[in-house]
């Protein structure tokens, strides 16, 4: 059976969006939270309504050297640690030949090396509690890659390859890991949080317009909705089993399905070719 609240949760990025309705969810059911925010002083909205059940610390996702002591102070503040939720990502739309290293190597810095480094942090608490469950979010563009999205996909491809490996490695302590597949959440990833980047080629001319289209046409259209974000992984962390995967939101699941039945039927069409290596005994 899965520990009772009230939980001690850990958050990263929960200045706003999916971040902060965790945050809300979590505390609204009587558990305790920290949360990281880029607030140069620390500051959250939801301190003053909570101020016995939740600290707030200022941590850039590219800082890892400040992740121990961020970790350490977390811990501190509520005796242990029992939800880390590595949510702090933002997004990157852009033609791949298009895009420079300054470009994408600072988004997998947060999306990926930070993530991992702030589980790297985290999981000597978890095993002396023989419990914890780390939440990593992906995308469902982390499960099928889209044009335009060539880096942020790597980035959160990435994170699904990590989590899958360490909930194997680390399953037999009583520590879960789930990875976050959201779909369209009408927070700012569409808008603010997305770095867009075209190239000047007509090569390029369709999907440079797809590009230009995106956030005009997508932000505050999703369909999921951020504030139902943070209920959602609360039953998460409730399961005595929780899932390795979790799409959230209807397209997300279509396009994971999709794209499982796709991958299914050219397995089947090239079989004899996979089997062709075979050493001949």
């Amino acid at each position: 059976m899965q520990q009772q609240s009230p939980r001690t949760w850990l958050i990263t990025g929960a200045d706003k969006g999916l971040g902060f309705s965790t945050a809300k969810a979590a505390l609204e059911q009587g558990d305790q939270v920290v949360v990281t925010v880029l607030a140069p002083d620390g500051s959250h909205g939801l301190l003053a309504q909570y101020p016995d059940r939740l600290r707030s610390f200022h941590l850039d996702a590219t800082d890892h050297a400040r992740f121990p002591e961020v970790v350490a102070q977390a811990a501190e503040a509520f005796g242990r640690i029992d939800v880390l939720v590595n949510n702090a990502g933002y997004g990157l739309l852009a033609v791949a030949e298009a895009t420079p290293a300054l470009k994408y190597r600072p988004m997998f810095e947060v999306n990926f090396f930070g993530l991992a480094e702030m589980t790297h942090a985290v999981l000597p608490i978890m095993r002396r509690q023989r419990s914890g469950h780390i939440i990593n979010l992906s995308s469902k563009a982390g499960f099928g890659a889209s044009a335009g999205f060539a880096f942020y996909s790597a980035s959160k491809f990435a994170v699904e390859g990590y989590s899958e490996a360490l909930a194997k490695e680390v399953s037999h302590l009583g520590i879960h890991v789930t990875i976050i597949e959201p779909g369209g959440f009408r927070s700012d990833f569409a808008g603010p949080s997305l770095v867009t980047n075209q190239m000047d080629s007509e090569d390029y001319a369709p999907l440079n317009q797809q590009i230009a289209e995106y956030a005009r046409e997508r932000h505050g259209r999703q369909q999921s909705d951020p504030a139902k974000f943070g209920p959602a992984l609360c039953r998460l962390v409730a399961a005595d089993k929780p899932p390795l995967r979790l799409p959230l939101g209807q397209d997300s699941l279509e396009m994971i399905r999709d794209d499982i039945r796709a991958v299914v039927v050219e397995l089947d069409q090239w079989e004899d070719l996979s089997l062709s290596t075979k050493v001949d005994d």
